[in-house]
């Protein structure tokens, strides 16, 4: 049984990162400034909407509308997802 290493560089002898660098890909920053442009458009609209489910006619915020429909989006993406694995 072997200890791992590091380098003067702080990094496992794996070439691995650890902690929140590691997340700090491309695709990860992407997803962030996706997000924060997201929340930042949600909330940029705020007047009451009417909003028809089925039969009934509800009336909310907006944002309430969008938020719910964006946490929907990714429960849904995060089902086919992973469902690919």
């Amino acid at each position: 049984m072997t200890a791992k290493t590091t380098s003067q560089s702080g990094r496992k002898a794996g070439g691995t990162h650890s902690g929140w660098r590691g997340s700090l890909t491309p695709k990860g920053i992407t997803v962030l400034v996706l997000l924060a442009l997201a929340l930042i458009f949600i909330f940029e609209n705020t007047r009451d909407t009417e909003i028809r489910l089925l039969i009934p006619l509800v009336t909310m915020p907006l944002w309430l509308a969008l938020l719910a429909m964006g946490v929907i989006g990714a429960l849904v993406g995060a089902y086919f997802m992973g469902r690919r694995r």
